[in-house]
Formats: C-alpha cells, structure tokens, sequence
C-alpha cells in the first residue's frame, strides 16, 4: 500500500548512457488495459498543438474480481499457470494496516502475471507454500515505491530475484507527479480510484470494493514497467534505474532510528531535560501497549497529547491529568510513566537534541559558519547540476550524504578521490560518477549565495 500522491522533480537526458539488463530492458510498445498501443508519449511529447489523452477511469479488473487466496490449492493452480511464461515479471503489492495496526506485516499481496493472472492472498490465512516462495524469490517484481513493500514481504519470506520501482523510475525521468495514479495516467492513460489507500486491511472479511481497488494495484503495472524503461532507454538512464533497483533489493530496511520516541509531533515545545524524560517515557509506555495489542500507537495515545502532558509533568497530578484528552481511561498510567521519566538522576536525562554525525545542519551557520560557508556553493553547485539533468536533487545525492562528505572535507580534491569517496559514503555509481566533478569544481565559500 502506498500513498498515490507525492511530488518529485524533473528529467533529462544525461552523457553516460549503458546497456539495459533484464530489469530495465524495454519490450515492444505495450497494448494497454484498453485495448490500445501505446508508446509511452504523453501529450507534451507528441507536441505542443496535440491535445491532451483524458484518463479514461479504471473501475474494474479486466478479467473480473478474482476470490481471495486463503488456501493452498488455488495459490499452487496460480503458480502452475505463472510458470508457463517463466520470463514475465510479476507485479506486486501489499496491503497493511499501519494507521490500526502495531505491526507492518501484510494483511493482502496483490500479484499479477499475464499468464496467470491476478491473485489477491490472504497471507494471514495460510503458510505460503515452498513452490510459491520458490517461484516469487526468482523473479522480477514489478513494484510502485517498492521500499513501502518490502520489508512487510520480507518477512513472509518473499524477496525479488530483482525488481523495476514505477516510483523510482518516475523521480529518474523527472515526471512531476509520480504517485501511482498520476504515473498510471501518464503513461497508458487509465484512472485509478483512490479510496481505501488508508482502509483498515485488518478486517475480515474484506469489503468488495476493497478487493477491487487493491485488485487494480497491480492491473496495469507490468504495462506501466514497460512503458518507463523505454523512457529510460531514450534518456540514457537505463544504467541509473538499474543501480538504483539492484540498491534496493540489496537494503529493504531503513536504517533503525537510534531514539525513535524523538519522532513525536510537536517535541519541539518542550524545554526542558526533565519534560523531554517525561515524554521519552510515556512514549515507551505507549509503544509497550501498542505492541502487546497490536494497534496502532495513536491509537492508544496521540502524539499531542504526549506532549500537551510531559509540558506540566514537574507541576502537579491535578495539572498533569487535566492535560488529558478528556475522557480518557487509565490516565494514572500515564503519570506513573511520566514521573518515572521525570525524576530520573540528571545523567539519564536527554539532550535536547538527538546526538547525530554530523551535527544538525541547521546548526551549522551559528556554530560552525565556516562549514556552513562551504556547503552553500556546493549544495548550490549539485542543485543546478540536478536541474540542468532533470532529476531531483535528492535522488541525484541523498542530502544527508552531500552534508557528510562537506562536514567532513575542507578542501574538495580531485574528481576521482571525490569519486571514491562518495561511494565509500553509500553512494552508487552512477550519483559518485556525475556528482564528483561538481563538487571538484564547485564555487569558493566567499561565492557562497546567502540565506
């Protein structure tokens, strides 16, 4: 499952163009869910007096609403079928439950092949059967945002032998929307609905239009695959999607926060070591109860509330309970949590900022202006760079990792010793092989713009 709405930036055509591989080579233009062939040209490249292709709405599998999988059999007659054609990619999509439920396991895998069809699977229901894990685990996924995904089919023991991102592929082309349904519109020109995005997947049995609109999750993805890597062909970003794949696949986790509790909205207004204790305490508190019940961590408590409560946690029970949602059950929990953070001895107290390498960037112009001086021009530098090949600047090089190379470089180098040394930094390839030059040859401090 995946929020349809995210912005990105632009594409263009870019001097290292390389060989598609079997992830991101194009086939022959695809014909659509309507019966159409379609090259992948939007309005905009058919040129400037074409009139735009309205989206016509896609309100229903093609071939019918197939039943859930909650059985063995019908997901092992699926596997028959998707063996036939042992070179077609499988799309792929997962349905979760993160605003109901504590963990991020899947609750529905929407697959599709040609061959085979569309299977919507209760994994839930059933132990996957080895053949199943055997065939997913040697083929290429088709996904939309696959980190989403992964690492809730990860744990069902599901991991693509590669995988094309829609998503991905999208920010590497520069399309300015690259959500779902924007970059099913764009490309084979089809609507899908967007309701249920957020639903509770939970629930059994699952509501009809539910199974439809996850149904169509996968309906045309393989079709929108095609059509994008023969964007990427033509703009000579086959070797980027490729990398950026193959990354993918290699880390489906994100790195662990090392204080997750300091992700609470509005932490900011607390000022104090002993209220920040406070609010560390009760947000464990709420994570133990979420956990042990399975439900969603706002469900038990809001982050606000947290927050509103650890505000007046050194001042009296009475003002501490009144900071409370009203009505709310078990508020004596709380403040027991709350104090327990709240006369912790002084060395088990907080910072007011989470320890990081490097520090903030924020902090930099006030604390260590000459670094600050030294990453205005080059973020500048980078983003023109970006701009200039229509790529977000973000995937181009992830900020974090542009602030860590400069906080950790008074001089640039040369190109190829930046080369190395942004790849040591996590880059891949192709972000070190365009980046490097740019920061080799990026202004002086005394050229940096101000802010």
């Amino acid at each position: 499952m995946r929020t349809r709405n995210r912005s990105a930036a632009r594409a263009r055509r870019t001097e290292d163009g390389a060989p598609a591989d079997s992830a991101t080579t194009a086939r022959t233009a695809p014909t659509t869910a309507t019966g159409t062939t379609d090259t992948g040209r939007t309005g905009d490249d058919l040129g400037a007096d074409s009139p735009a292709i309205e989206p016509t709405p896609l309100g229903a599998p093609r071939d019918g609403l197939v039943p859930v999988i909650d059985r063995i059999q019908p997901l092992l007659e699926w596997c028959e079928r998707a063996a036939s054609a042992p070179e077609e990619p499988i799309a792929v999509d997962a349905e979760r439950a993160s605003s109901y439920r504590y963990s991020a396991k899947a609750y529905l895998v929407q697959i599709r092949t040609e061959a085979a069809g569309t299977a919507l699977i209760d994994p839930t229901a059933f132990t996957l059967p080895t053949s199943f894990v055997e065939l997913m685990n040697s083929r290429e996924w088709v996904l939309h945002a696959a980190t989403q995904d992964l690492p809730s089919l990860g744990e069902l023991g599901l991991h693509p032998a590669s995988l094309f991102d829609t998503e991905l592929a999208a920010r590497l082309l520069g399309m300015p929307r690259v959500g779902l349904g924007a970059v099913v519109e764009d490309t084979v020109h089809l609507r899908l609905a967007k309701e249920h995005s957020a639903a509770d997947w939970s629930k059994r049995p699952l509501p009809e239009p539910w199974l439809v609109y996850a149904a169509l999750d996968v309906e045309v993805l393989v079709e929108v695959r095609d059509i994008l890597a023969a964007r990427l062909e033509e703009t000579d970003k086959t070797r980027w999607a490729r990398e950026e794949f193959a990354h993918e696949v290699a880390h489906p986790l994100p790195a662990a926060r090392a204080e997750p509790w300091r992700k609470l909205h509005g932490l900011g207004a607390l000022r104090t070591p002993r209220q920040l204790a406070a609010a560390r305490a009760m947000w464990e508190r709420r994570d133990q109860i979420a956990r042990e019940q399975d439900l969603s961590p706002h469900r038990v408590i809001k982050d606000r509330a947290i927050v509103d409560a650890a505000k007046v946690s050194t001042a009296s029970h009475t003002a501490f309970l009144a900071a409370l949602p009203k009505p709310m059950h078990g508020k004596e929990t709380w403040w027991q949590a709350a104090r327990a953070g709240v006369n912790l001895p002084e060395a088990h107290l907080p910072s007011r900022s989470e320890p990081s390498y490097p520090p903030p960037h924020k902090l930099w112009s006030k604390k260590w202006p000459e670094v600050w001086e030294r990453y205005l021009p080059i973020r500048e530098a980078v983003a023109e760079r970006a701009e200039q090949l229509h790529v977000p600047s973000e995937n181009l090089l992830t900020p974090g990792l542009l602030r860590q190379w400069v906080w950790e470089h008074e001089t640039p180098g040369d190109a190829e010793e930046i080369r190395a040394e942004l790849s040591g930094l996590g880059a891949r390839d192709w972000q070190a092989e365009i980046v490097a030059p740019v920061l080799a040859a990026a202004p002086v401090a005394s050229d940096a713009p101000t802010e």
